[in-house]
């Protein structure tokens, strides 16, 4: 059930493993998208846009979730590549303690904080009382959020990136007939949406969980290797903590764009709320080629086998770059039909409203290279221990983010809010791709020798993040 990335070619390893994680990302992705389609095409334009208001906040609170998690994955994946099953499953049991506290934690304060954030925001009036709602209930399912993505992230871990999928295929369906349900026939608006996604991504965490227990002997546990570890919690939070506040950094900016968007009207709203969705499922392939970049570099991490790190980031660059181009020309062709996905033709605006989602989606799709780069390279980098870094390009991205927002988008309109997003991946590539030079110099120094010479010692976390 396990797989070893650290013998084979660097290509083939990465490409079967990031396919079955790509289609993993595309379900994860339906959820989003079913509910954008239905609520679009169901309810309006209007609702559209409050759902889609709650976009920048929504990757503020959720992607902090899932960085946790996937921080939390990494020294497993280190453990699993140094042959050291005890120590890893000492990891997973504390990754485990560590994320009920966060989730309850999460829950409760961004429940109660969720109507002033809002407000901040300067959400418009019209569509104020959908956002609230459907925000709301999203963030009363972050114990499922964390549920599902620390048990997926454990398994690709260990080198086993199809069995996620598989549940996550089941939850989508769940969330299809869910909307369709809630929406047409129970009229729960919005909410219904919200209420959709949550009860499906919990019911791909259960069953994960449930699966687990029963086909994974290499994860039972003897009561020692159960106990709360103080040491592990700290290993596991130098990783997971710079991983999610890399998100939550990141967010910010999108934040302060959304809030300038927020400033145009709700039919910008809405049109940015469409492109993005169509985005989201074109970056997918990212997504997974990060995934598979942060389970490759741990486990050869792991075994010391520094020389397979830059072959695989150039390895997987390669595939970013061939991926990049055939969206773009995919894009310039067939973006309007893509936005008519998500509005609805009979609207008096909708002309217009795909206009302005067509020019945002091809605007994304010009710029899918620098994204794939800061993909590949940021989790590599994080699979190799240094999750601090992680935080100063999620800090570029913010500070390019931002300054589109307040000084551009006033200035120029909604053009230049569709080049906000271009602008922070260029900059993260600035200081990330020479930031993965100097990672894999650094762990030259740190283990000189062959593995059969050296075996990594047990994680303790160094200034930069590395293990040692």
């Amino acid at each position: 059930m396990t797989k070893d990335l650290t013998v084979g070619n660097p290509m083939r390893l990465i490409l079967g493993f990031a396919l079955p994680t790509l289609f993993g990302m595309l379900f994860q992705q339906l959820y989003n998208m079913v509910d954008a389609m239905i609520v679009g095409k169901l309810l309006g334009s209007a609702a559209l846009a409050a759902v889609g208001s709650t976009g920048s906040i929504n990757f503020f609170v959720i992607g902090f979730c899932m960085g946790v998690c996937n921080g939390f994955a990494i020294p497993v994946a280190q453990r699993m590549g140094a042959n050291e099953p005890s120590k890893m499953r000492r990891y997973v049991a504390n990754a485990a303690y560590l994320a009920i506290l966060f989730a309850v934690v999460l829950t409760v304060s961004t429940g109660l904080l969720c109507r002033r954030i809002l407000t901040v925001m300067l959400t418009p009036a019209d569509i104020f009382h959908d956002a609230c709602t459907y925000i709301f209930i999203i963030f009363m399912g972050i114990p499922a959020t964390f549920l599902y993505n620390l048990l997926a992230g454990i398994i690709r871990s260990l080198g086993d990136s199809r069995t996620p999928v598989y549940f996550l295929a089941l939850s989508s369906c769940l969330n299809i007939v869910l909307d369709f349900t809630l929406i047409l026939w129970f009229n729960a608006g919005v909410a219904g949406a919200a209420l959709a996604t949550v009860a499906s991504q919990g019911v791909s965490g259960a069953a994960c969980l449930f699966y687990m227990t029963r086909k994974y002997p290499i994860l039972r546990m003897t009561r020692d290797e159960r106990r709360l570890d103080l040491h592990a919690c700290g290993v596991l939070c130098t990783m997971g903590i710079p991983m999610g506040l890399q998100y939550s950094i990141t967010a910010i900016g999108s934040i302060v764009l959304q809030s300038s968007v927020n400033a145009l009207g709700s039919l910008y709203v809405a049109a940015v709320a469409a492109g993005a969705k169509v985005y989201q499922l074109l970056a997918c392939p990212f997504d997974a080629m990060g995934a598979t970049m942060a389970t490759y570099c741990g486990q050869n991490v792991g075994a010391c086998k520094l020389d397979r790190l830059g072959q695989g980031i150039r390895s997987c660059s390669l595939l970013g770059l061939i991926y990049s181009a055939a969206a773009l020309c995919a894009m310039l062709v067939f973006a309007p039909q893509c936005a008519l996905l998500f509005l609805d033709s009979s609207e008096l605006d909708a002309a217009f409203l795909v206009e302005l989602t067509a020019r945002y989606v091809v605007i994304q799709s010009a710029f899918f290279f620098p994204l794939s780069l800061v993909n590949i390279v940021r989790f590599s980098i994080q699979g190799m221990g240094f999750s601090p870094f992680a935080i100063l390009a999620g800090v570029l991205e913010m500070a390019a983010r931002t300054g589109v927002g307040l000084l551009l988008v006033p200035a120029f309109g909604y053009t230049a809010a569709c080049f906000a997003s271009p602008a922070a991946w260029v900059c993260a590539d600035l200081f990330l791709v020479p930031a993965s030079v100097a990672c894999i110099a650094k762990l030259r120094r740190i283990y000189p020798n062959s593995p059969e010479e050296l075996p990594l010692p047990d994680p303790v976390p160094l200034k930069a993040g590395v293990h040692r």
